[in-house]
């Protein structure tokens, strides 16, 4: 049950951009162009991103680094 817990864990956008190791706005770069991980909107000004939905996103990233299709 723990790993679940872990994975549907909610980020705000400044500690997504930690547990990417990118700047705060270099993530909002990629929210504006459609680039990065999927996110969420609650209202105008607080974005979140789930955990396992970034690690997911990373992965789409490696295979096509590695040639491997999508």
């Amino acid at each position: 049950m723990k790993v679940h817990q872990e994975q549907s864990r909610r980020l705000r956008a400044i500690e997504a951009a930690k547990y990417l190791r990118v700047s705060r706005s270099t993530l909002a770069k990629w929210r504006m162009a459609k680039i990065g991980p999927p996110h969420h909107r609650c209202g105008s000004r607080l974005v979140y991103y789930f955990v396992h939905e970034i690690d997911a996103w990373l992965a789409t990233c490696d295979a096509a680094v590695n040639g491997q299709p999508r």
